[in-house]
Order: C-alpha cells, then structure tokens, then sequence
C-alpha cells in the first residue's frame, strides 16, 4: 500500500506543450487522457476543447509532475493554478488525510468514484489550499 503526495498543476490550454518541457528537464515518460476519452463527464466540454489533456502525469524516477487543462471548468491564473494531489491505493489512509483536510474546509466536489473508475475528490482546506485525493480502485 502507498501514498504518494505530488503538485497538479492547471493550465488554460498548455498542459501538453507543459509536460513535454518538463519532460526534456526531467526526463522520464509522459501519460495524457484527452476530455474526449471522457464523454461522461458531469460538466459539457465544446467541441473544439475536447483534445485539450483532462489528466497528463510524467514520471521519472521517484519524480511526478501532474497537470490537466482547465479550459472547459474555466480559466485558471497563475499563482493559483497549482494543486497539491494525494494518491495511492491505501484507502484507510487516504481518507483519514481526506478528513483532516476537511475541517474547516470546503469539499468542492465530494468524494466518489470517478468516471475513470477510482475514487476520487476535491476540496480547499481551511487556509485556502486546493487539495485532489485519488483513491486507485482495486484491480
């Protein structure tokens, strides 16, 4: 069981270009899901969005960088388009950290499982800090 605790970063159309820099910096290899492997998503994406990276991660060693296009959610600025992400496939534990944060926070999308099938979910702790908890479904 583990947990890993990485950045997430948002951009408004730059993710790809994004990790392909970080990529030539850091070396290692480069996963990305498009919004349009996702046609179930709880909000619409336009047409002309839907090539734009809903998730890209790089690993390289023990490195891992995340980041997404936030485009059809809205743009996001920078200096606050950075998100700490928790993942692994430790449940017990995930979810106590999921609690912690919670206090005092704001859950801004609940905890349940996600179209990718983990369970998955959002939210702001109480100074402000946005926070992703992905809980890996068991295979």
């Amino acid at each position: 069981m583990s947990v890993l605790l990485n950045p997430y970063i948002n951009f408004n159309d730059q993710a790809e270009a994004a990790l392909t820099f970080y990529k030539s910096v850091f070396g290692g290899e480069t996963e990305i899901s498009r919004f349009a492997e996702f046609p179930d998503l709880p909000m619409p994406v336009p047409e002309d969005q839907k090539n734009l990276v809903m998730h890209g991660v790089l690993k390289s060693g023990d490195l891992q960088i995340m980041a997404a296009d936030s485009k059809p959610m809205g743009e996001v600025k920078v200096g606050n388009n950075i998100t700490i992400s928790l993942s692994g496939d430790d449940e017990t534990k995930l979810k106590k950290y999921w609690e912690g944060l919670t206090d005092g926070g704001a859950i801004t999308m609940p905890m349940n499982v996600a179209p990718w099938g983990d369970q998955f979910g959002m939210l702001t702790d109480k100074f402000g800090i946005n926070w992703l908890v992905n809980i890996t479904a068991a295979k």
